[in-house]
């Protein structure tokens, strides 16, 4: 497994020409309500194994999670299904509020 920081993560969204990876939010329902990454998609940890067909195995996938650890889990499982190019975003969406978006809120 990979691991991205935020300003990497930033990087990689902000480079046309590079493809934008699936950004997989796997917070729970009322965390995403308190705040999120644009174009994230949300499969909550504990649904991913019924959902996982929704993904491209092919496609570059990073996970992201509160702090890191939920994420990092799921990024191990998708690559024990034969998923190929799955990253985790160190420090998680509390690493992008503070390193990269401001704007999004803490918790």
């Amino acid at each position: 497994m990979q691991h991205v920081t935020a300003p990497e993560l930033a990087t990689w969204i902000a480079d046309a020409n590079r493809p934008t990876p699936v950004l997989l939010d796997v917070r729970e329902p009322w965390e995403i309500e308190k705040c999120s990454i644009a174009g994230a998609v949300p499969i909550p940890m504990n649904t991913v194994p019924a959902r996982m067909q929704e993904l491209d195995p092919e496609e570059a996938v990073v996970c992201i999670c509160h702090h890191g650890a939920r994420s990092m889990q799921v990024a191990a499982f998708l690559e024990r299904q034969g998923f190929t190019n799955v990253s985790n975003l160190t420090g998680g969406i509390h690493a992008w509020a503070l390193q990269v978006d401001p704007t999004v809120a803490t918790y």
